[in-house]
């Protein structure tokens, strides 16, 4: 047999023992003939590198090191869930998407939601592409190289699939492999770790995909995303994911109507403790495609998905202290102090109390057994007591800064109290220079939160303009630092100088300015000089600023300290003006004009429709109202909308209407 012919027989082979071990849970050989035979495929390949494959099964054993994860922006957003408690919370929400679709028959896919790290995962021509983890939804890390070692996960594909298309799922550490690892720990005397879901999502990171190769990581997966689907529905998406050769679960089931999506979370809250992994809830989806484009996203989540969360586990353990901690705001957080206890898989040692209103109305104090619970299975909350111990007066809330002894001040209306030494209150310095540098403000690569702890500590800044003065000879004394590392950071923050201006207002830190509104504001303004100069009327004015954020604008740029830190950035060459991109096509013929764009078209992608109005002068109307000039309706359009439509006598227009009007 030609040497290529056998190495592709052997491949092929090994992806389908694979498949039937790893996904069937249905071996058809022993271990020892699986490793022969990848044995054999090693040889092969390693005396014959021009038929070299990255999605060879011999590539699962991993050795790839990656030193730093790329960033890589989603081609397809990644949402979250919007997430409910009750059944009465599901009902609402069926009412509100009814009240969208105009009451047609809808059928519901119910998912159990599994407790692991997101992925998206590319494949071109049958063949695994690319990994992305979730990160902030719009851009995450290319994890591809350590995937490639989870063996559910296939490498190449079998049946009718895309050219190309995006699979969504979760990482998981199954319980039995958990404990394990943990095992083994301990056996050397190390500390095991603290649950699945955090190991699972640490894996992702490790340097070293040998070692990823290691943990016995699995893959679930539930939702695709393409151009071309072959299905026209989640439930039939997940039928055909299965038969591509991907690990689906089996739990899924197809729902005619609430009562049945009732039915099935009643027996999984039940059952959920069966199964291999954690899960903590579960994942309803309206199952037609054309109706999911109808209903659309909020800003956050698909409108046509929600999560049901299985009540929280509970505990009862002693509040033995109570500690206040300072954010960059000046938010006083207090915390409780707990004695250590076993909660949903995880140890638990602290709770935020959230505010002083909080405490008084718990009346909890210390010495008291009180109830814990994990709030949506992720923050531990106290939720009351369960026995008072021997403290006979309620707490009292500190009337002074913990950090600089300042006395505390609490606006009418607002629940926290701040501390009001904005510019000498460590913390506080320290939390804003945090947020400059993080990943969704300056990115600032090779600086961390504890270097820049160190940096305010020992005199080196003390506010995030000071960040461009330093020098590599300055940094390499600190904790923890090298040349390389000193050199890296430096850089980093010379890098920074390119972020673009939206992200820069967002990393100033100004009080209730955060990402969307920075880019509202950024694309308002144009530059922080015209920001600067913006009265509290001008500002209440820019679409979706209320009162309150543009109370804090000019509260910021009102500061002399504030004033002189964005001069500092300016002469540092920070962008502080909107770089605009040029479009060719761009023209000013829809200034003035509110669309709504609904349906389904042949030409364009909705989200194209909404880009060429946007570049033609135009805005995009989330909903229709009175406002709403025009409507470009395409195919499947919902009833409630057509009807709202017509009744207050607004234009609709088809998308070769649109494509007319703009020439």
């Amino acid at each position: 047999m030609e040497i290529l012919q056998q190495i592709q027989v052997l491949r092929e082979e090994l992806n389908q023992h694979n498949h039937n071990y790893y996904v069937l849970d249905k071996p058809t050989i022993s271990d020892f003939e699986f490793d022969q035979k990848l044995k054999q495929l090693q040889d092969l390949e390693t005396q014959n590198p021009q038929y070299f494959d990255a999605n060879s099964p011999t590539q699962r054993v991993g050795g790839t090191i990656t030193k730093n994860f790329q960033t890589v922006v989603h081609e397809n957003r990644m949402y979250s869930l919007d997430n409910s408690y009750s059944k009465e919370d599901l009902l609402d929400w069926e009412t509100k998407i009814q009240r969208v679709l105009g009451n047609v028959p809808l059928q519901y896919t119910c998912e159990l939601k599994y407790d692991g790290a997101s992925i998206s995962i590319t494949y071109q021509d049958g063949k695994l592409l690319k990994a992305v983890t979730r990160g902030d939804g719009f851009q995450g890390d290319d994890v591809t190289n350590n995937i490639k070692t989870i063996k559910s996960i296939p490498l190449q594909l079998n049946g009718n699939y895309p050219d190309k298309f995006d699979i969504r799922g979760e990482i998981i550490l199954p319980l039995d492999g958990f404990e394990k690892m943990n095992q083994e720990l301990l056996d050397i005397g190390e500390q095991p770790y603290s649950n699945p879901r955090n190991t699972a999502s640490g894996s992702l990171k490790l340097q070293d995909s040998a070692e990823v190769a290691k943990r016995p990581l699995d893959c679930l997966l539930y939702f695709i995303i393409a151009n071309d689907l072959p299905f026209s529905s989640q439930y039939s998406g997940l039928e055909a994911a299965r038969d591509w050769g991907f690990k689906v679960p089996g739990q899924s089931k197809l729902a005619s109507n609430l009562e049945e999506v009732f039915e099935f979370i009643n027996y999984w809250d039940v059952h959920r403790h069966d199964l291999p992994y954690e899960t903590d809830g579960v994942v309803i989806k309206v199952d037609d495609f054309n109706l999911q484009n109808e209903l659309g996203y909020t800003a956050k989540s698909p409108r046509w998905a929600i999560a049901y969360k299985f009540k929280s586990e509970q505990v009862t353990t002693v509040l033995n202290s109570i500690s206040y901690q300072v954010g960059r705001t000046g938010a006083i957080t207090p915390v409780a102090n707990l004695e250590p206890v076993q909660l949903a898989g995880t140890i638990v040692k602290r709770a935020s109390l959230h505010n002083a209103d909080q405490i008084e109305k718990l009346d909890i104090r210390i010495g008291d057994t009180v109830f814990v619970e994990k709030g949506g299975e992720i923050i531990p909350k106290i939720i009351g007591v369960s026995i008072r111990g021997s403290q006979p007066d309620p707490t009292k809330y500190i009337t002074h800064c913990p950090e600089c002894q300042t006395e505390l001040t609490r606006k009418e209306g607002e629940a926290n109290h701040f501390c009001p030494n904005f510019y000498g209150c460590p913390p506080q310095i320290i939390g804003r220079i945090q947020h400059y540098i993080s990943r969704k403000a300056m990115d600032i690569e090779g600086l961390g939160g504890e270097t820049v702890a160190l940096l305010y500590e020992n005199g080196l800044v003390k506010d995030y303009s000071d960040l461009y003065e330093l020098t590599v000879d300055q940094v390499i004394p600190l904790e923890r630092m090298a040349q390389k590392s000193a050199e890296n950071l430096v850089n980093g923050i010379e890098k920074s100088k390119e972020i673009p201006f939206e992200r820069v207002l967002f990393a100033l830190g100004i009080r209730y300015v955060g990402e969307t509104v920075a880019k509202k504001l950024a694309k308002h303004y144009k530059s922080i000089d015209a920001l600067r100069k913006a009265s509290l009327m001008d500002l209440i004015l820019v679409d979706e600023i209320g009162e309150r954020i543009a109370q804090s604008v000019i509260e910021f740029f009102d500061n002399d300290t504030n004033c002189l830190i964005m001069d500092r950035l300016a002469n540092f060459g920070i962008q502080l003006e909107l770089v605009e991109k040029f479009n060719p096509n761009a023209t000013e013929k829809l200034v003035g004009k509110i669309f709504v764009v609904s349906g389904i078209f042949e030409i364009f992608s909705r989200d194209e429709l909404k880009k060429a109005i946007e570049d033609n002068g135009g805005k995009v109307g989330s909903s229709i109202s009175a406002k709403t000039d025009f409507v470009i309706a395409g195919d499947n359009m919902g009833p409630a909308k057509l009807e709202k439509a017509n009744q207050l006598g607004i234009t609709i227009i088809s998308e070769n209407d649109f494509i007319q009007m703009v020439n």
